[in-house]
Formats: C-alpha cells, structure tokens, sequence
C-alpha cells in the first residue's frame, strides 16, 4: 500500500464484473497498478452463470478497453412469444445506432464466465486482492480507512472507496411464479416446473430435459427493492448491485454494472481525490449520469414482472387477448425501452453539458 499515489487511491471492494469493468476504466484514464486496487472475498474473481445479454453501449465501453468484439458474441433477435410458440413481439434494431457505434445488431448473446474472463485479462497483474473481504470503512482526516474480515490484514487508507457487488447470480434458464414468505418448496422440484411448462412449445421445454434436478437448479426468492435516487455518501460510491440489485426479468444487471464503472471513472477524469468537494461533484455528475437511467431499467422490469405473473386470472386472459392479437406489447417495448433509452441517453448528453457550465469545471480531458 506504500506505492499508493495521494489522490489517485481507488480501492473497490467485490471482484465481480461492476468492480472489474470500474478498475478497467480508471487504469484507462491513467491510473495504474499503483492506484487501484480491487479487493474480492473468494479466493478468485470468476463470474457464474450461463448467456447473458449485452447492448450495443456495453459493447462499446468494452472495446474501449481493449477487447476485441471480432467472434466475441452473436447478435441476438428477442423475442416475446406465448406458449405455444405464437410471436408476439420483436424488440429491434436500431439503424442509426448501429451506424453510429460502427457494431451490427442491438444486443449480443455471450457466455457471461468468458466475457468475464476478456476484462480479466485486462487487468495489470498487481491490481487484484483475492481473499480480502471487505467489511467496513471509516472516513478519518481526508481518508477512508478500508477494514477486512481477517484480522491479519491490516486496514488501508485511499481516497475514495467503491462498492463494487450486492448479489451473486447464476441464471441460465429460470422459471418465474409469484411467491410470499414462507411458501412451501415443491416436494419434486422437476414435476412441477414440468407442470408449469405443460402444453408450451419448444423450446421452452428443452432445456428442463437437460438439467440434473438434484445439482443444478436451486430456488431463489426475488425481493424487489426501493430504487435508491443517491448511490454516493462522502468519500464512498456504489456501482451495479451494491446499489442497484435488479431482478433477472427484463432486466439487465451485467450491462448496467459495467457502464457504471466507465461512467464513473468519466466524472472523476483529472480530480484530485484528496479534494472532497471536486470527488463530490465528480460524484454528483455520476449519479446524474447513471441514476434514472438505471432506475427506468428496474422500474420496467418490475413492471412487466406484473404484468406477466400477478396478474389475477380474468385479467392475464384479457392480457393474452391483447398481446396476441394486437400490436400492444411491440408499441410498449419500442416505447419503453428503445425510444426511452435514445431519450434518456440524449438528455444524460444535454443534462453533462450543462452541469459543466453551472460547476465551471475545466472538462477538456474529456
């Protein structure tokens, strides 16, 4: 901890993708293995889980690092459709995006372990701290003192500490029903997730004949949380789930967590991180950045996990009726997700530029 440069201290507690994705964007913006350092509890950093989605902005913020997109994934079409196999709708493309960012499609299916491991191997050796869990802090005379778990790892003083991971996840495939506290566990966890699939289509219905019941599949009881409008306190900032554990429906976890690290590391570009008062700005910046933006995310996710799943009976079969004769779903994904994005990413645009001018901040590394 000696090498540590005052002022460019980042420490990040977690070692997931968020964390990882934030140490690559401060290195990238000139810090080196002396300043960042990323502490993970487990005994390496490894991501779990099977597919993932990413979008075009993930896309880019990756090759911004180094990472080649040449056979890094597939574009993917998404597609909702009923049980019996009926589309109903097609999320699209966006052309203009396309152009603009110079990469084909709008989302990319990609193994999460092997997206994971490309940033890994980004990382400067030096960097990365596995088997220090980190369990407190304390802000003391201009500093944050970090506190781990074992009692023979001594505390460590940085300039900004960043909560990096909330919630660890694997999902490959998930079947989703409504719950409350203390509901009963199926006796036959298989027959009852066959019942639930019974007269769907294929594919659906494949991947339950694939899975051993007895190792791979585990309940997981989803609690939605109250969207948080402030992730920074002082010297301290959360990025991905620290701040924003979403629910695996609709929702977009993995993306959201690595945009936070590159956006984070933005609007600390060029601060001195002794100053309190430029990492608050910095901070503030972020948060106005990242914060509506990810809290539309979860907002419609959770909107459409109603939709979809509480429903009361007479009303999900109106809500078939609709959404399988009628153009409604297709209008409200292309409203609520895509034009709202290009909306919200403009204004994040509008929303920088003039808080630029407000604060008098000389922004010209940007």
């Amino acid at each position: 901890m000696s090498t540590w440069r005052p002022g460019k201290r980042v420490a990040i507690a977690g070692g997931g993708p968020g964390a990882i994705s934030t140490a690559l964007a401060f290195i990238k913006r000139g810090y080196d293995v002396r300043d960042v350092r990323v502490f993970e509890r487990q005994t390496e950093c490894r991501a779990i889980g099977g597919a993932v989605l990413l979008s075009i902005p993930v896309l880019a913020i990756l090759r911004s690092c180094g990472i080649s997109l040449e056979n890094f994934g597939s574009y993917t079409s998404t597609y909702f459709k009923n049980k019996w196999g009926k589309e109903r709708a097609l999320l699209p493309f966006n052309e203009e995006v396309e152009r603009r960012m110079g990469i084909k499609g709008w989302q990319y299916g990609v193994l999460r372990s092997s997206t994971f491991q490309k940033m890994l191997d980004l990382v400067p050796e030096g960097v990365i701290f596995c088997s220090h869990e980190v369990t407190g802090y304390e802000e003391v005379e201009g500093e944050v003192e970090v506190k781990f778990k074992d009692s023979n790892i001594k505390p460590i003083k940085a300039d900004i500490l960043i909560a990096g991971e909330g919630i660890r996840l694997w999902l490959e495939w998930w079947v989703v029903e409504p719950g409350w506290e203390g509901k009963p566990l199926p006796e036959d966890p298989k027959a009852h997730v066959e019942n639930i699939l019974e007269g769907c289509s294929v594919p659906m219905r494949q991947p339950v004949e694939d899975t051993d019941f007895d190792t791979q599949v585990y309940r997981w009881d989803i609690y939605n949380r109250p969207l948080m409008k402030q992730w920074s306190s002082g010297r301290i900032v959360g990025v991905g789930d620290a701040v924003h554990p979403v629910s695996p429906y609709a929702a977009y976890g993995m993306g959201m967590a690595i945009e936070d690290g590159y956006y984070l590391a933005k609007a600390l570009d060029g601060v001195d991180l002794r100053d309190l008062r430029a990492v608050s700005v910095g901070f503030e910046l972020f948060e106005r950045q990242r914060v509506d933006y990810v809290n539309h995310h979860m907002e419609f996710a959770r909107y459409l996990s109603y939709v979809f799943h509480n429903l009361p009976w007479p009303l999900a079969k109106l809500r078939n009726l609709v959404f399988d004769y009628t153009p409604f779903l297709k209008t409200l994904l292309q409203k609520a997700y895509l034009i709202k994005n290009l909306r919200m990413r403009r204004w994040i645009w509008r929303s920088f530029m003039s808080f630029k001018c407000q604060c008098n901040i000389d922004f010209s590394r940007w």
